[in-house]
């Protein structure tokens, strides 16, 4: 058989291992075996690269990506590939040197651009990230990704005007860019906006119904706004989506219990002693989960 097509016969093994189980051995060995019958199948050194990536072997991934821009040149992706495995490594100058190989390859790369002011942004140099999401904003005006990077440099740094224009008009591109309207929504949480905060958080929880994550948050501004009753089922639904947060856990066991000592009902005893020997099961060793249960006084509840 043509060493081609057998080739192509074990990518596509590779591919259908990688499908039903990703990142899988079998993968990684029916991609070697395709590159055993063509040396220059690119796509199967791409695929091994991000296997080994995913399993955070870097080395490896190295190794293969490497490979690429050796039989690719000329191709930016590649390089951009290569510079995030560096990164990966913490190999801050060798990821920015392949960024900007990739930028000298396609000088309109808004990908190679926003990966440089990424890698400022590791190594703490706030003027250059800027100037580099600009740049990227300046080359491709339409782009969502480098408005809203630059938006969430702004938020990190307390620049908080700043920020909320860049969020904005990201959501006017997209209305359903869910981190966008999520960060809003903790950004106004942070500024004591509650009304808005709320607003934006539940329009997020309208893109991503099963994001436990803004479930949580959605409790701390209920909570802190003495609403236990919202906080308290914000929490539960955060739960039922992923049943192991410790810190879920503790949080609705104190709403619970502050909602308990405001009127003392026999039911609510009942599900915060479920709950408490539910936690004490999976972290009875944490010092942390007794504080908090002894400085409340619920020993009187079990």
């Amino acid at each position: 058989m043509n060493r081609k097509i057998l080739a192509q016969k074990w990518f596509a093994e590779g591919k259908k291992n990688d499908c039903l189980a990703p990142n899988s051995e079998q993968a990684i060995e029916a991609y070697k075996e395709s590159i055993k019958q063509d040396k220059n199948f690119i796509d199967a050194y791409v695929n091994i690269g991000f296997i080994y990536l995913a399993k955070k072997n870097y080395d490896k991934a190295l190794k293969y990506f490497q490979k690429v821009t050796e039989l690719e040149p000329v191709n930016p992706e590649a390089f951009n590939n290569l510079g995030y495995v560096y990164e990966k490594m913490a190999r801050l100058g060798s990821a920015k040197q392949m960024y900007k190989k990739a930028l000298q390859l396609v000088p309109e790369n808004v990908e190679s651009m926003i990966n440089i002011a990424k890698i400022f942004e590791l190594e703490g140099n706030y003027n250059g990230a800027v100037e580099q999401y600009k740049k990227a904003i300046e080359c491709d005006p339409e782009a969502i990704a480098p408005h809203f990077c630059l938006g969430v440099l702004f938020d990190m740094h307390d620049m908080f005007d700043e920020a909320i224009r860049e969020y904005e008009w990201v959501l006017k591109q997209n209305v359903n860019h869910v981190k966008a309207t999520f960060n809003l929504g903790n950004l106004y949480a942070k500024l004591g906006d509650n009304e808005l905060a709320i607003y934006y958080l539940n329009q997020a929880l309208k893109i991503t119904p099963h994001n436990f994550e803004i479930l949580n948050n959605l409790s701390i501004v209920y909570e802190s706004l003495s609403n236990y009753v919202e906080a308290a089922q914000a929490l539960k639904q955060s739960i039922a989506l992923n049943p192991f947060q410790e810190e879920a856990h503790l949080s609705l066991i104190q709403l619970q219990y502050y909602q308990y000592c405001l009127k003392p009902d026999v039911s609510k005893k009942q599900e915060i002693i479920q709950r408490i020997q539910f936690v004490l099961s999976l972290y009875a060793k944490n010092e942390k989960v007794q504080k908090i249960l002894e400085g409340m006084e619920l020993s009187e509840l079990l």
